[in-house]
C-alpha cells in the first residue's frame, strides 16, 4: 500500500454501510479520503469516530449523483484542495420497489441516474485527473448479481425488482467498456467491479442483503443498517461486516501495479447460500 499513501481516494455513498466502512479503512490504510454523500453531516458524523490524528484526512462534500451540477462541483472542490483524484469508489446506489409497467416513471428514471449515470459522471471526473497527470489510478464499481441475472424477487409473487436489474446489466457493459477504453487510450488504470444484490426474503420490496458471485469482490450476507433484524437473526453468524468488503477493496489496492484482481468471492464461514 506504500504507493497509495496520502493519496486522494474519492467515496461516493460514503454516509452509510460499505461505503462508510470504505472511507474509515482507507483512511487508516493512509489514503486521504473525500467522502461524497447527501447525507454530508453522517459523514461529518464518521469523520469524529476516528482517531484524532486521523480525523484530518476524511473530507466531506456534500454531493448528489443523480444532479450534474453537484458532482461537478464536488469534484471541482477536490481538485482545487488536493489536486486530483487517484482512487474513486463508485457505491452509490438505489432501488425502489414497484413494476414496471405501473411505477412513477420519476423513481425510474431516478434509479438509472443513481446506478448508472453517477457512476459514468463520477468517473469520468476520475479518469480525467488520472489521465492528466499520467496517474496509473484504480475505480471501483459495485455492481450487483443483478446485473448478470435478472432478479425479479420471490417465486410465484409479481416482481418488484423494475429497473433496478437493467440498471445494474448496463454496469456490467460499462465495466467491459471502460477495460478497453483505457486499454485504448494507454493509460494502467485499474478497474475492479464488487458484484452485490441485496434481498430481504420477507420483505422482497426491500432489497437488503448481499450474496455475490462473478466478478471481483463479491461478498455475501453484509450486515449495515439496511437490513431487518429479522434477517440478522436468522443469519446468526453467518454474515459478513462492511469493513470484510472494504478490506478487500484495500488488498485490491495493494497488489502489484501489473496485477489486474477480476474475481473475488468473499462468504462468511457457515454460508449456506
Amino acid at each position: 500500500m506504500e504507493r497509495w499513501l496520502n493519496k486522494v481516494a474519492v467515496v461516493t455513498g460514503a454516509s452509510s454501510g460499505i461505503g462508510a466502512a470504505t472511507a474509515k479503512d482507507l483512511v487508516h490504510a493512509g489514503l486521504n479520503v473525500v467522502g461524497l454523500a447527501r447525507r454530508v453531516d453522517r459523514v461529518e458524523a464518521l469523520k469524529q469516530q476516528l482517531p484524532a490524528d486521523k480525523r484530518q484526512y476524511l473530507t466531506a462534500i456534500k454531493c448528489d449523483v443523480t444532479d450534474v451540477e453537484s458532482v461537478n462541483e464536488a469534484f471541482k472542490q477536490i481538485v482545487t484542495k488536493f489536486g486530483g483524484i487517484d482512487v474513486l469508489v463508485n457505491n452509490a446506489g438505489r432501488i425502489v420497489g414497484g413494476q414496471l409497467c405501473t411505477m412513477d416513471v420519476a423513481e425510474v428514471q431516478n434509479t438509472l441516474q443513481t446506478n448508472v449515470m453517477g457512476v459514468i459522471h463520477c468517473t469520468q471526473h476520475a479518469f480525467k485527473s488520472m489521465k492528466e497527470r499520467g496517474m496509473n489510478g484504480h475505480i471501483f464499481i459495485i455492481n450487483s448479481i443483478a446485473g448478470h441475472n435478472v432478479v425479479s424477487g420471490i417465486y410465484g409473487q409479481t416482481p418488484v425488482t423494475n429497473v433496478y436489474s437493467p440498471s445494474k446489466y448496463a454496469l456490467t457493459a460499462i465495466t467491459e467498456i471502460y477495460r478497453r477504453e483505457f486499454v485504448g487510450l494507454e493509460t494502467k488504470i485499474k478497474i475492479t467491479v464488487s458484484v452485490h444484490f441485496y434481498c430481504d426474503r420477507h420483505q422482497p420490496y426491500k432489497l437488503k442483503y448481499c450474496f455475490e458471485i462473478l466478478q471481483s469482490i463479491s461478498p455475501a450476507l453484509v450486515e449495515t443498517e439496511m437490513v431487518g433484524e429479522h434477517l440478522k437473526r436468522l443469519a446468526k453468524d453467518c454474515i459478513l461486516s462492511p469493513h470484510d468488503i472494504s478490506n478487500a477493496i484495500v488488498y485490491a489496492l495493494s497488489t502489484p501495479p501489473h496485477v489486474q484482481i477480476h474475481d473475488m468471492i468473499i462468504k462468511p464461514v457457515g454460508d449456506l447460500l
